[in-house]
């Protein structure tokens, strides 16, 4: 559950795209018809993948990092090419590309629940990413294009209502197919859609490119840049708890992420269309917006890829319980949406951008409390609560502040901009809150084993699958009343790394609202 509905951006980056392309009236219910359904399926699967990774992990027999790697992958492609996959659509065809990402994603949906082992599988979901980065602008340009400026909002509310419905039942669905059938089919979902789609694309969607100066040049040097700077540094913090920090792969994986990142940094610099324009950092109120998304989307993708696992493999819930755990985060972002939408005008950007990471804040220290086995209601429900109030009063003015940061000739870019930013922290953190985990995990179980008094055989056994966490399994042979023990140690093991996750989600929450008290206006001023 990494990415919880829409990220910030995503709307604001359709209110200021092209002028509309000739579209026949009976033509846009269809446009906007392939646009929900192609976003829903990815909304879908960064969203489902989480609840089946404890299932995927026990039929493959994966570690607990090749289970990040199963989402990472996908994370990875989607964050680094998603601002050059809009650029191709104004290239190349908006519709062309939008099916192409559909397809592409639509047959390594069907890769993903053919693969037989965990590395067809990760192989499969790096595709599906890069068929994630050319059809979610694409189906946001696709409403831009189609719909004059006078009707798009009415489109853009339609859009934004299915992806709520979206974003709070497809958890739910998720957890029930692998729960009833296999987690295979939490990608062959993908498949129907994606016909669906491309049937409607085919027959009903008109064409549309971008303008003279949308066209002007795609930055591929820095779109495979940031693949293999965002590449490298996962790498580097995925494989360092299996393979040591000295180990050649893991420190040259690091050296060239970073060495990749700077020449990004240089190339965006030079080239006369950069996919992430450096001098919009130079206003304040959109440096510290993007701040402020980077530190509380690494809190929130981080922290709360870590939660179904909890839930699944030290709780005892089932996919479908935790499927629908945080679907009260999503009721309410999506019930007080329009509320906080208000905010910016009543108060300015800076006092909603500090109130509500530091609600999240709490709530994530809250979720941090619970031990073992506990119920939902009690232990749970009051912690997502607080955390969705927390989000939903920072979701709408954080982009707010973006997109009136720069100005309406902008705004499209910008919001843009800080869509990769938050998918990016979360790629980012994802992997360094697994090295975290990985680190107080292995310092709970060794003195949880002593405490149970554990022999050195059993200790050597369990030890030897650490690297699949929570979902370790006991020695052969023992009695009932000492596997409960050991299984006790590696739930609380678990629990002690869970705990350290939180703590540091709520951390970087609490600095998310610190920098935009230090860097965002108390009122708002509309462009620069």
């Amino acid at each position: 559950m990494t990415q919880l509905g829409k990220p910030p951006g995503d709307d604001s980056s359709i209110t200021h795209g092209c002028d509309a392309a000739p579209c026949p009236p009976a033509s846009k219910p269809w446009v906007l018809a392939a646009a929900v359904i192609g976003s829903s399926m990815a909304f879908i699967d960064g969203t489902v993948v989480n609840v089946a990774l404890p299932a995927i992990q026990a039929d493959l027999r994966a570690t607990a990092f090749q289970a990040q790697w199963v989402v990472e992958a996908y994370a990875l492609f989607l964050a680094a090419l998603l601002l050059v996959g809009g650029s191709l659509g104004d290239h190349f065809g908006r519709r062309r590309i939008f099916s192409i990402g559909v397809a592409i994603f639509a047959i390594a949906s069907v890769g993903c629940a053919i693969a037989g082992s965990v590395q067809h599988l990760i192989a499969a979901r790096a595709v599906q990413g890069v068929g994630a980065a050319l059809l979610v602008p694409g189906s946001l340009a696709l409403i831009s294009a189609a719909f004059p400026e006078n009707e798009r909002g009415k489109a853009i509310g339609t859009w934004s209502g299915f992806s709520g419905i979206t974003a709070a039942i497809g958890p739910v669905v998720g957890g029930f197919l692998v729960d009833r059938y296999s987690w295979t089919w939490a990608f062959l979902v993908n498949v129907p859609m994606a016909i669906a789609v491309l049937a409607i694309a085919w027959r009903h969607v008109p064409e549309s490119r971008g303008g003279e100066g949308a066209r002007g040049g795609l930055d591929v040097a820095g779109a495979l840049l940031a693949t293999l700077a965002l590449g490298g540094v996962v790498y580097a913090f995925i494989e360092a708890p299996t393979q040591g920090w000295s180990a050649p792969a893991v420190w040259i994986a690091m050296a060239t992420g970073l060495a990749a990142a700077v020449a990004f940094v240089w190339v965006e610099l030079r080239v006369a269309k950069p996919m992430l324009p450096l001098g919009l950092f130079r206003i304040g109120n959109f440096a510290g917006a993007n701040l402020l998304t980077l530190l509380l989307y690494a809190a929130l993708g981080g922290g709360l890829y870590f939660f179904p696992l909890n839930l699944i493999q030290v709780q005892g819930y089932s996919a479908t319980a935790a499927g629908a755990a945080l679907l009260p985060f999503i009721l309410i972002m999506f019930a007080l949406s329009r509320w906080a939408g208000t905010l910016v005008d009543r108060y300015g950007p800076r006092l909603p951008l500090v109130l509500g990471p530091a609600i999240a804040g709490v709530g994530f220290a809250m979720i941090a409390l619970p031990g073992v086995q506990v119920d939902y209601w009690t232990g749970f429900f009051p912690a997502v609560v607080v955390l969705g109030f927390g989000m939903t009063i920072t979701v709408a003015p954080l982009t707010t502040t973006v997109m009136n940061a720069v100005g309406e000739e902008l705004a499209g870019v910008a919001s843009g901009v800080n869509n990769a930013v938050s998918r990016t922290a979360s790629v980012l953190a994802i992997a360094v809150f697994g090295l975290g985990m990985a680190w107080v995990f292995d310092w709970a179980l060794a003195d949880g084993l002593r405490a149970a008094g554990a022999s050195p055989e059993v200790t050597q056994f369990i030890e030897a699958q650490r690297s699949r966490l929570a979902a370790a399994e006991m020695p052969p042979g023992l009695d009932a009343v000492t596997a409960a023990t050991l299984k006790g140690a590696v739930a609380e093991a678990y629990v002690a790394g869970f705990r350290w996750v939180m703590l540091i989600s709520a951390s970087l929450a609490f600095l998310s609202g610190l920098s935009a008290w230090w860097m965002i206006e108390r009122r708002l001023r509309q462009g620069r």
